[in-house]
């Protein structure tokens, strides 16, 4: 196709220029509002941005070298007014969309260096190993040595992760490698890759275990096994010590954590009873424990398993309230209404699909406060209007940004029935 010429006028939910044209709106990467562009017009209502013309004052130096070919990240090239703007107003449009007047508050910003857990790819050619991202839109692996997204600890590891996993890849697969800082070290998940048992390398647990010592990592598993645990990944949710099992879940920040924690527990307030709904390991759970007693639900075996292990040896010396667990999938079989009538107050964090049958049940209670956390402003938005038709007054909505550079972002809102 023929290149065009088009101006920008707003910037997409997922970070892409917006120009409107004579077949419909027009989406570029990477370009940004105010600024005029040439492009190369793609299918689906897309274009490829080949000159900026114009270019916007709110354009900035990308501090990553590899962005615009990795994937990692969507939008280094706006400046940190703008950005937090946008970020904030992927939940204002998230909420109108929904018909929600609410109060929302500053987002609570990420920095770099702060991600914790990231996944990365990997693929093995003759002479080497590619470790990175994929490209954008593409099964087209970019190598990085360096990320400014990851934790110091990660990031200083990709060179010796790449070997770590060579002799495990093959040259036709690509493979994922979950990547975890703990306390106690790296804990690092492989998928994707050869069969422990692979019949062409009788040695490759041996090999896995022995690069897993030399990188001192705290655990290797590989396709969901265990192959090395020199320590037990250990993470702090409140006060409790808790091991994280293998694929476990982990807010991406300690930064963001801490600040989804803190509005949590003051939506809480002086509840005694406190019901916490997609408990996970507890990351709610087990600072809330210190002041009330709370009931996790959470349909995670193993995640419940180790909290349960962490309370019982720890929580006496802590003098923890009692905090006590079920397991339960609260998508087929969420509390009934008269079940949190014995709460005074209830946490909500769901995965991204949201909790429309919970918040359902929810609407129908008579629970006082409800602090709901949401990596999905738009299954919030669907859930939280449930709520507010039983009832329910939205206080306030804080945006938390965990996903630096993308257009990711978590929040927590806080309902209150009067």
């Amino acid at each position: 196709m023929t290149d065009m010429r088009i101006d920008i006028e707003a910037l997409g939910a997922q970070g892409d220029g917006i120009a409107q044209t004579e077949s419909g709106p027009l989406y570029v990467a990477y370009a940004l509002p105010g600024e005029t562009v040439d492009v190369e017009p793609l299918e689906a209502g897309r274009a490829a941005l080949k000159r900026i013309v114009t270019p916007s004052p709110h354009r900035v130096k990308p501090p990553c070298r590899h962005f615009g070919q990795c994937g990692g990240c969507s939008i280094q090239h706006l400046d940190g007014e703008s950005y937090r703007g946008w970020k904030r107003g992927l939940v204002e449009t998230a909420l109108a969309h929904r018909g929600i007047d609410a109060e929302i508050e500053p987002l609570v910003g990420a920095q770099p260096h702060s991600r914790r857990r990231a996944t990365f790819a990997a693929t093995r050619t003759k002479k080497a190993v590619t470790l990175g991202y994929y490209a954008r839109g593409t099964h087209n692996i970019v190598g990085v040595e360096q990320c400014p997204l990851v934790a110091p600890e990660i990031e200083s590891a990709l060179t010796g992760l790449a070997a770590l996993v060579a002799p495990g890849l093959s040259r036709k697969g690509r493979a994922a490698i979950a990547v975890t800082a703990t306390r106690s070290g790296l804990d690092v998940s492989v998928t994707g890759a050869k069969a422990l048992d692979d019949a062409e390398d009788s040695g490759l647990r041996a090999k896995l275990a022995q690069g897993a010592d030399e990188m001192d990592l705290a655990r290797l598993s590989w396709e969901g096994e265990i192959v090395a645990e020199r320590r037990p990944p250990m993470i702090r949710l409140g006060k409790l010590d808790i091991s994280l099992p293998p694929g476990g879940f982990l807010q991406a920040t300690q930064d963001g954590e801490t600040a989804l924690s803190s509005r949590v527990a003051a939506a809480v307030g002086e509840a005694r009873h406190v019901v916490d709904l997609f408990a996970g390991a507890g990351t709610f759970a087990a600072s809330l424990a210190e002041t009330a007693a709370v009931h996790a639900v959470e349909n995670d075996a193993e995640a419940l398993k180790r909290l349960e292990r962490a309370v019982r040896d720890q929580g006496p010396g802590l003098k923890l309230k009692p905090l006590t667990t079920e397991r339960r999938d609260l998508f087929r079989r969420p509390l009934l209404a008269s079940e949190l009538d014995r709460y005074d107050a209830a946490v909500l964090d769901p995965p991204r699909a949201g909790a429309q049958a919970q918040a359902a049940e929810l609407a129908k209670s008579r629970l006082p406060r409800i602090a709901f956390v949401s990596c999905s402003p738009a299954s919030f938005a669907r859930d939280a209007r449930i709520l507010l038709d039983g009832g329910y007054r939205l206080v306030s909505v804080t945006p938390v940004d965990q996903f630096l550079w993308s257009a990711h972002v978590e929040l927590v809102g806080i309902f209150s029935r009067d």
